[in-house]
């Protein structure tokens, strides 16, 4: 039976698990969302979830326990002045885990882990950035116009290459194959 066996080991050693947890959290809270395998992102979810309980308590002892597991302070303000404060009103299930199918090399179940509350955010951020981008269409010029300017070309060009001699290309002769050496005798050397 498995009583009081609830770690995903991962097939990894317990500190190399603990960094890739850590990791793929940090990644989380920097980036809203992350693609990972369905067993990564199963075992992402409670660690997540713990480090913005922690972000919504707000004490320094919390946010020296984030720190001590997530170990970039740049990350931790984040989470503590951002994810938390986006989250203060809801009472657990901060993330959602969005099945993909599996990954194309190696068949592995791919999956989504983001942010609940964070929704909002990524539905606003390309409206932000079409309008940045948006750039008048530049106008054609229409297929007669290109003929046309194509026929001036070639009628300037026709007057100057009367002038001039024709001039037969230049001949290359072969170059002689070089022999290579494996190692052989052969009968011609």
């Amino acid at each position: 039976m498995r009583h009081q066996k609830k770690t995903i080991k991962l097939g990894r050693t317990a500190d190399h698990r603990r960094a890739l947890l850590a990791n793929q959290v940090c990644a989380l809270i920097e980036h809203q969302r992350i693609k990972t395998t369905l067993a990564k992102a199963k075992a992402v979810r409670p660690l997540a979830e713990r480090m913005v309980t922690l972000g919504k308590n707000g004490s320094i002892h919390a946010r020296r326990r984030a720190l001590a597991v997530l170990r970039q302070k740049n990350i931790v303000k984040k989470l503590f002045d951002d994810i938390a404060q986006r989250s203060a009103e809801r009472n657990g299930g901060y993330t959602r885990i969005v099945k993909l199918g599996a990954r194309k090399s190696d068949s592995a179940r791919m999956a989504f882990i983001e942010w609940v509350d964070a929704e909002h955010l990524a539905a606003e951020k390309p409206k932000k950035e079409k309008k940045a981008n948006r750039k008048e269409p530049e106008a054609k010029p229409q297929q007669a116009e290109l003929e046309q300017v194509a026929q001036e070309e070639t009628k300037a060009e026709a007057p100057a290459a009367r002038d001039e001699e024709p001039t037969a290309p230049p001949t290359e002769e072969p170059k002689p194959k070089k022999r290579r050496w494996f190692g052989r005798k052969s009968d011609d050397s």
